[in-house]
C-alpha cells in the first residue's frame, strides 16, 4: 500500500512536471493525485482502519484549509489593489528602466517584504507588481523566478516570514532575536548569489506598459485608499497571529472582511454597475482558482504521505544512513524541493528533542535556513513558488533549467556561510 502510494505521488509528480507535453492542466493532475494517494491508503487499511484514516484526512484537511483560506483572502485583497491601479503607487515611483537595475530593485524589495508578511503572500504580491513593470513574457518569468528565490530567502529569517521557521519558534527551537541574527546574512547570500549570476545575462532597457487612459478605473483618492488599506491589512496579520495565536488565515479573513466594508463605503455613491467592477465580489471572480485547486491537490498528496508514516521515515533513514548532522540538515533542505518542508521539519521535531538541541542549537537554525531556502530549487518545492506557478502558468522544466541552479548556487553559498559564522 505504502508503495503504491508513492509510486502514484511520483506518478502525478512527474505529469504536473510534463504538462505542457500531456496537455493536461496541472490542477486536474494534482487533484487526481491527492484523491488516488488517500483512496489507496483506505483501502489498504482496510474497512476496519477507514473511520481512523477517515479522521486523518479530516485532521490534515484542516491544516490544508486554512492555508488555501489564507491563499484566497491575499489573492482577492492583491487583485483588489489591482482592479484599483493601487500598484501604480510603486510602479510610478521605479522609474529605471534597466533591466538589471530593475532586477535588484525587485528583488531586495521582495527580500525584506518576506520576513513582514512572510514568503507566500509576498511573492503574490511582487509577482502582481512584476505583470505591471515587465511586459515580455521571458523577461518576466526570469522575474519572477527571482522573486521566488528572494521570498524564500526572506522569509527563512525571519519567524513569521516562512511557516517552517514559525513552528520551530511556536515549539521552542528558536527564538526570533537568535534566528534573525544568525540567518539574515546567510540568507542574505542565498539571495545575492543567484542575483548576481543571473544579472551577467540580463542587459538592456524594459519597454514600460502603456498607460491606457480609457481605461475605467478608481480616483486617485480611491486608489491610494485601497491600496494603503489593503497593504495594512496584509502587515496586519503576524500582528493578528502574534496578539490572538489564531491562524494566519483568520487574521487574512478579518483583513479581508474590513477592506470589503472599506470599498463598500468609498464607492457607496456610485451606480451599481460603475461600482460592481471595483467591488470584493468582482475580485473573487478575477482570482486564478485554478491555482488554488492545484494547491489543494499538491498538499493533499504530501498529506497522504505524511498520514502514512513515509516522510517519517526518510526522516529516520537520513539519521541512520548519513549521521553527520550538517549533511542530514542540507539533505532536508534540498527534499524540501520536491515534497513540503513542512512535515519534513515536523517529522525532525520529533526525532530531535530540546533536550539534546536546545532552544537556538545550531540544527535548528540550520534546519531553519534549509528548509526554508531549498525550496525554491524546484517551482513546486515551495507556496511561494507554487503560487507563482498558478499565477503565471510557469512550465516546470522552464525553471529547471533556468531557475533552479541559481536557487541551488545560492542554496548552498548561505549554508557554508552559515557553516562557518556559526
Amino acid at each position: 500500500m505504502s508503495i503504491l502510494i508513492i509510486v502514484i505521488f511520483i506518478a502525478g509528480y512527474l505529469a504536473i512536471a510534463f504538462e505542457h507535453v500531456l496537455r493536461f492542466n496541472k490542477a486536474a493532475i494534482a487533484m487526481l493525485t491527492g484523491v488516488l494517494c488517500w483512496t489507496c491508503y483506505v483501502v489498504g487499511g482496510g474497512e476496519s482502519q477507514a473511520h481512523l484514516i477517515s479522521e486523518q484526512l479530516t485532521s490534515s484537511f484542516g491544516e490544508i484549509s486554512g492555508i488555501l483560506f489564507f491563499l484566497l483572502g491575499a489573492m482577492t485583497v492583491v487583485e483588489l489593489i489591482d482592479a484599483h491601479d493601487g500598484f501604480d503607487v510603486i510602479t510610478n515611483a521605479i522609474q529605471t528602466t534597466n533591466k538589471r537595475t530593475l532586477l535588484w530593485v525587485i528583488s531586495i524589495i521582495t527580500f525584506f517584504l518576506s520576513p513582514v508578511l512572510d514568503n507566500l503572500t509576498t511573492a503574490i504580491v511582487m509577482v502582481s507588481l512584476v505583470r505591471k513593470l515587465v511586459p515580455e513574457k521571458n523577461d518576466k518569468l526570469l522575474f519572477i523566478g527571482m522573486v521566488v528565490i528572494a521570498a524564500n530567502a526572506g522569509g527563512a529569517w525571519s519567524p513569521i516570514g516562512d511557516v517552517t521557521t514559525t513552528m520551530l519558534w511556536i515549539g521552542g527551537q528558536v527564538t526570533a532575536p537568535e534566528v534573525i541574527s544568525k540567518l539574515f546574512l546567510p540568507s542574505l547570500v542565498c539571495l545575492l548569489v543567484p542575483l548576481a549570476l543571473l544579472s551577467l545575462s540580463v542587459k538592456g532597457p524594459i519597454q514600460r506598459l502603456a498607460i491606457d487612459v480609457k481605461k475605467a478605473a478608481a480616483t486617485r483618492r480611491e486608489r491610494n485608499i485601497v491600496f494603503f488599506s489593503g497593504l495594512g491589512v496584509l502587515l496586519f496579520v503576524p500582528v493578528f497571529k502574534m496578539l490572538t495565536h489564531l491562524p494566519p488565515f483568520m487574521g487574512m479573513l478579518f483583513g479581508l472582511g474590513i477592506l470589503w466594508i472599506i470599498s463598500e463605503i468609498i464607492h457607496k455613491d456610485k451606480d451599481e454597475a460603475e461600482g460592481s467592477k471595483l467591488s470584493v465580489v468582482q475580485a473573487l471572480r478575477k482570482i486564478d482558482t485554478s491555482s488554488i485547486l492545484f494547491f489543494l491537490g499538491i498538499l493533499i498528496s504530501i498529506s497522504a504521505l505524511q498520514a502514512t508514516g513515509q516522510l517519517r521515515e526518510l526522516a529516520v533513514i537520513l539519521d541512520q544512513r548519513i549521521g553527520n548532522i550538517d549533511i542530514i540538515t542540507l539533505s532536508i533542505g534540498l527534499l524540501s524541493a520536491i515534497v513540503d518542508n513542512v512535515p519534513l521539519v515536523a517529522a525532525s521535531m520529533g526525532m530531535y528533542d530540546l533536550a539534546n538541541f536546545p532552544t537556538d542549537n545550531y540544527f535548528w537554525e540550520f534546519l531553519a535556513y534549509c528548509a526554508g531556502t531549498g525550496g525554491s530549487i524546484l517551482i513546486i518545492g515551495s507556496a511561494a513558488g507554487v503560487a507563482a506557478m498558478g499565477m503565471e502558468k510557469i512550465e516546470f522544466f522552464w525553471y529547471l533549467r533556468k531557475i533552479s541552479w541559481l536557487a541551488l548556487a545560492g542554496y548552498f553559498a548561505g549554508a557554508l556561510v552559515y557553516m562557518a559564522t556559526c
